[in-house]
């Protein structure tokens, strides 16, 4: 992805639509990394971003508008169930978070968690959690400030690259 001028404003978090389907692929494959991926990279030819379990209401997006007024997406936050059981019901959680190299360092991430703490709460939630890898440091220094805590770890969970890497469960309230 080229470099967009350095005139850039973040526009509102919105959910995704259908139409953000070729974008978002394209992000999801530009971002892969073995820092946070336990999937192989992903190669040609490339199915579709959106699928049955993958559904555009699932997704949040953040945007950029450039100076000449050109919209770019700029990440995004996959939130939803993470089972289908009622007694479950309360919990949202988040399953993939993404932003562009481009809008990196300018609050993306941030925004878009917080503004999943707003829609999860939305949906009726009352508790947020995720899964990140063990090796991802800057990740989870940014759940810790945004308020989730480490409640589990499994060690050695994945084998990646030759190493052995944990799966570290975090969580939290989303009381006001």
């Amino acid at each position: 992805m080229s470099e967009p001028p350095p005139s850039l404003s973040l526009l509102p978090v919105r959910p995704a639509v259908q139409a953000d389907q070729s974008a978002l692929g394209e992000l999801d494959r530009a971002t892969w990394s073995t820092l946070h991926s336990v999937q192989p990279r992903p190669v040609p030819p490339y199915g579709p971003f959106f699928d049955d379990h993958h559904r555009p209401e699932d997704y949040l997006v953040a945007g950029a508008a450039t100076g000449s007024g050109e919209e770019r997406v700029a990440g995004y936050l996959r939130l939803v169930r993470p089972t289908p059981l009622a007694c479950n019901a309360h919990v949202r959680q988040i399953q993939g978070l993404a932003v562009a190299e481009w809008a990196r360092g300018r609050g993306v991430a941030r925004t878009l968690l917080r503004a999943s703490f707003a829609e999860a709460r939305r949906q009726g939630a009352g508790r947020l959690t995720l899964r990140v890898l063990g090796h991802n440091a800057p990740a989870r220094a940014l759940y810790a400030a945004e308020g989730f805590a480490v409640e589990g770890v499994l060690p050695g969970e994945f084998f990646l690259h030759g190493r052995y890497v944990d799966d570290v469960l975090m969580g939290r309230s989303l009381a006001p």
